[in-house]
């Protein structure tokens, strides 16, 4: 039996494929130097999922956890095929016992969703989260097949199944990868007429040395926090009952003096680590972005997520205010920001002792939301 760890681990991302049908040309994964993924599985093994299970498993009860998230993850997922996907789901439920509660979850691209796989996840009570940029041009700029297809309406044909009253339970929500290119209030209308519960707006995945498209680091201009800004002011003016999009009610809830439930914002410690299709823990597969931070050189073969969890790159993702540079502690949003995603403060000569490169893009949208809520509050006590 493993000790038990002062901030465990609640989310496990599995990586039951290490492949993916998409040639997205801003994939942190494939588009990158890093390709250890050209030397791991296809798929993950039983075995490697009996192990990986069994961890899992003694983790929760190590720390006495009456949950945990399980994602199933790639590449693309679905690729594993239904018989490795039920299987998985099915054996961390039976290593965790009826005293530990397992929500599975998987994060696909959409073009392989069908209803034989929904059916699947519906028996398994497997919640779907899909990836989709906007409309036609926004989606297809970058998400194309290895033919430079266009994959819209594959993926919007999935989801609108999903959106079904059969499956409608299992609707996870969509995540969006913002582009500056793509006009941030149609990508919300279109993203909102598909009637997601959440929708996830993720920063592309950048660093001091290879910042994100679009954003200069020695600059305070805040294209992204405009960007962010106006979809907020579209979500913020809609009609009750409109999507929630996770990222503007993470920062709303931290400015009303509650805790985040969002990594990258606030600073409460990351709760997720990675098992990769050969086994082997990595903190965060979007820590390949710089030079390999993320690697723990462990198994769940032989090692169990305490360990994992007493290496120095593990203590210092999850040491909230302690592991912020000066220059964010200095920083009057610091409480809401929490120093962004761990991976964007990144520059190789002092590795993560900086700001988010996204640092004015943050601060942005924070005062900006900040505003829009005072304003609120003004315009009720004007109504009273």
């Amino acid at each position: 039996m493993s000790p038990a760890t002062s901030s465990p681990i609640r989310q496990f991302v599995l990586k039951v494929a290490s492949r993916c049908d998409l040639a997205c040309d801003y994939c942190y994964i494939y588009q990158l130097p890093d390709q250890r993924w050209r030397t791991r599985p296809r798929t993950m093994s039983h075995e490697t999922v009996d192990r990986a299970a069994e961890r899992i498993a003694e983790h929760a009860r190590d720390n006495a956890l009456p949950a945990v998230d399980v994602v199933l993850h790639g590449g693309e997922p679905l690729i594993a095929g239904p018989e490795l996907l039920g299987y998985c789901v099915r054996r961390v439920r039976t290593a965790a016992g009826p005293g530990v509660r397992v929500r599975a979850a998987v994060q696909t691209n959409g073009v392989r969703l069908n209803r034989p796989f929904l059916e699947l996840f519906r028996q398994l009570d497997v919640r779907v989260g899909v990836s989709l940029d906007g409309g036609p041009t926004a989606h297809d700029r970058h998400r194309r097949d290895r033919r430079g297809n266009g994959t819209h309406q594959t993926v919007v044909r999935a989801v609108r199944t999903l959106a079904e009253p059969r499956y409608r339970r299992l609707y996870a929500g969509l995540l969006c990868t913002v582009d500056l290119a793509n006009d941030p209030v149609r990508v919300h209308d279109a993203l909102t007429a598909l009637r997601p519960p959440v929708i996830d707006l993720l920063l592309p995945h950048g660093t001091w040395a290879v910042p994100p498209p679009g954003r200069d680091p020695g600059s305070a201009d805040a294209p992204y926090g405009r960007w962010l800004a106006a979809v907020f002011d579209r979500w913020h003016d809609a009609p009750a009952g409109t999507s929630r999009i996770r990222l503007f009610e993470e920062i709303i809830r931290v400015l009303l003096g509650r805790p985040s439930r969002l990594e990258g914002i606030g600073t409460a410690p990351a709760g997720s680590i990675v098992v990769e299709t050969d086994g082997g823990i990595e903190e965060s597969d979007h820590l390949a972005t710089t030079s390999g931070a993320g690697v723990t050189g462990l198994n769940v073969a032989t090692s169990g997520f305490a360990e994992a969890l007493a290496l120095p790159t593990a203590r210092a993702r999850r040491a909230g205010a302690a592991a912020l540079s000066r220059a964010c502690l200095a920083c009057p949003v610091v409480g809401v920001c929490g120093g962004g995603l761990y991976t964007h403060r990144y520059r190789p000569d002092n590795g993560f002792d900086n700001p988010s490169v996204y640092c004015p893009d943050l601060r942005h949208l924070i005062e900006h939301i900040r505003a829009r809520l005072l304003a609120d509050v003004r315009a009720l006590g004007h109504a009273a």
